[in-house]
């Protein structure tokens, strides 16, 4: 049985619920069974926000991840408050470019990922969620090219259908940063 318990955590307006929903529909595609939690502060836009995915070959029993496999944090807040909730072995994402601290733990796995300075240098600065997505189906070994775009498809609005190849270029990005 595989289960992965994910928790993407910072400050809203960085897609912190949008990337989890789209982990959520790619597993999904896959015919996982899934959860997705979002949670954010009161201002939304600047205030706190993380989401919790679990996606498994099991039922999902409670969707809450209070110690999640990977915590993906794009702002030190966010290492801040979940870096020790963290399971022994568990992996760490972390947008370095608005995380100057490295991680404390030695006993997890960490990938520093400049996510906000590559989204800014290419041209789309509100996707470093996307980047650091990218990177996670990398270490995953999960970047399959027909479910990722069926997945954006899922939840990128028709409204915005072309953001669809926008947000595939920022996970290859990601995927393909060392």
């Amino acid at each position: 049985m595989s289960t992965k318990q994910f928790l993407f955590s910072g400050f809203g307006g960085q897609g912190i619920l949008f990337a989890g929903k789209f982990l959520a529909y790619k597993g999904l595609i896959e015919n996982k069974q899934v959860s997705w939690l979002p949670s954010y502060g009161p201002e939304m836009r600047g205030g706190t926000a993380s989401c919790s995915v679990i996606v498994s070959d099991e039922p999902v029993g409670s969707p809450i991840v209070s110690n999640p496999d990977m915590l993906i944090a794009m702002n030190l807040p966010s290492l801040d408050r979940y870096e020790d909730a963290v399971v022994p072995g568990g992996v760490i994402f972390a947008d370095s470019t608005l995380i100057e601290r490295k991680v404390k733990r030695s006993d997890v796995t960490v990938y520093y990922i400049p996510a906000t300075r590559l989204a800014s240098e290419n041209g789309t600065p509100t996707l470093a969620n996307m980047i650091i997505v990218g990177k996670i189906l990398k270490v995953l070994g999960e970047f399959n090219d027909e479910d990722v775009k069926a997945a954006l498809g899922k939840v990128v609005s028709a409204k915005h259908a072309d953001m669809l190849d926008v947000n595939l270029n920022a996970m290859k990005l990601g995927a393909d940063y060392e």
